[in-house]
């Protein structure tokens, strides 16, 4: 079984998500890569849309899973993908070409989104960063916006 997984979103090093912790626990950092696609902003998350033309890049980052088939299912239940109702699921995970920065080039798994993305902001550049549209998301829950800015720092700020 392909034991590569390219990630472009919460599963990122930088995004510093509790699965992505599991991910580093469970694999090594190959390093950064392109897949051919598009990154489309779903408010908490990115999703990828194929791209077989080559003309846009999501930058990502390649993972070595050191027990494929176990984290591999960890991570389908993370992405939503439902056991014998794939039309249902919002992602499916396919294999395809992912170039490291080396110039190298891998097959790996990688979640591709399904839905939708017509009403959908593309993640221009095509990296995705925590947060980057939910300052910009029209009556999007408080949850989603960046952290005020605390009291003493408030009271810094005013003196």
């Amino acid at each position: 079984m392909n034991s590569l997984l390219f990630v472009y979103g919460t599963l990122m090093s930088r995004a510093r998500h509790t699965m992505g912790v599991r991910l580093r626990r469970e694999a090594r950092l190959l390093g950064a890569a392109t897949i051919n696609g598009r990154l489309y902003s779903l408010h908490r998350y990115p999703g990828l849309v194929e791209g077989l033309d080559g003309r846009y890049a999501v930058r990502g980052e390649v993972y070595d899973l050191n027990a494929p088939a176990a984290s591999l299912k960890w991570l389908d239940a993370y992405e939503g993908i439902l056991s014998g109702r794939s039309e249902d699921s919002p992602y499916e995970r396919v294999q395809r070409p992912v170039q490291l920065a080396s110039g190298e080039v891998l097959t790996a798994w990688v979640y591709l989104y399904r839905k939708s993305v017509r009403t959908r902001p593309q993640v221009l550049g095509g990296t995705w960063l925590p947060r980057q549209f939910s300052a910009s998301v029209p009556g999007q829950p408080a949850w989603l916006s960046p952290p005020a800015a605390s009291e003493s720092a408030r009271k810094s700020a005013a003196t």
